[in-house]
């Protein structure tokens, strides 16, 4: 279910000069906060808090998730480029998980790292902060990957309706409305972020074991469904 041709197509392209601008844009603007914030009030729990979570996991992750997302696999769709990766004799669930591979490994690197990086910055890991937002980050950039990979293929706006879902759903409802934070990617990866820091560091409205099922579970039908439109992707002169 890997192919390393269709791989390297997919890290060219979300690595572009463009995109890769605005990958590293969004990490590096976490790692200035956490240096500026550090140097002027020093380490502290509740600002370290305050930044991981609330521009960390709820806006750089999903904005990062929107990119990587959708750059592998929607502009090839758009300009219709497509047609000459499903032409060869690879298999279309091949091909989605590949994609899928890629976007995880590249959402991964440029947002759990530096997420790591300002955890460390901000307050030393006191409470395993710094680890819980880690891995909050990393397993949120999986299903993130794999939600915006799905709408990299059935819609030619998936950056204009990854982007509404980003910075309206996850960062605004997502945080501030009781009822929209069980439906949140944000509050589900911030379950194994409580299990993992020190008690009363960082809560979720969501409990562990359905944060697990839910995650696990957008993120399986997200992969599934992708496979399934490309599935219908036909190529001239198929009938």
């Amino acid at each position: 279910m890997y192919n390393a041709t269709v791989a390297r197509l997919t890290y060219r392209a979300l690595l572009g000069r463009r995109r890769a601008l605005i990958l590293f844009a969004l990490p590096a603007l976490l790692l200035l906060i956490s240096i500026a914030v550090r140097a002027l009030t020093g380490a502290d729990d509740a600002t370290a808090n305050a930044i991981l979570g609330g521009f960390g996991l709820a806006t750089m992750v999903p904005l990062i998730g929107v990119i990587a997302g959708t750059g592998a696999i929607g502009p090839e769709i758009d300009d219709g480029s497509i047609v000459y990766l499903l032409a060869k004799p690879v298999k279309r669930p091949t091909i989605i998980m590949t994609k899928l591979i890629v976007a995880v490994g590249v959402t991964v690197v440029f947002s759990a790292v530096p997420t790591l990086l300002a955890g460390l910055l901000l307050n030393g890991n006191s409470q395993q902060m710094a680890v819980a937002y880690t891995v909050a980050a990393a397993v949120a950039s999986i299903a993130y990957s794999a939600v915006f990979l799905l709408l990299g293929t059935i819609t030619r706006h998936a950056v204009v309706v990854g982007l509404v879902y980003a910075l309206v759903w996850e960062t605004l409802f997502g945080s501030l409305v009781p009822g929209a934070r069980t439906l949140s990617v944000q509050q589900w990866s911030l379950a194994l972020a409580q299990k993992i820091a020190g008690e009363g560091a960082i809560t979720s409205d969501v409990g562990l074991p359905l944060a697990v099922v839910l995650l696990a579970g957008v993120t399986v039908a997200a992969t599934w469904f992708a496979g399934q439109k490309l599935r219908t992707l036909t190529l001239a002169g198929d009938e």
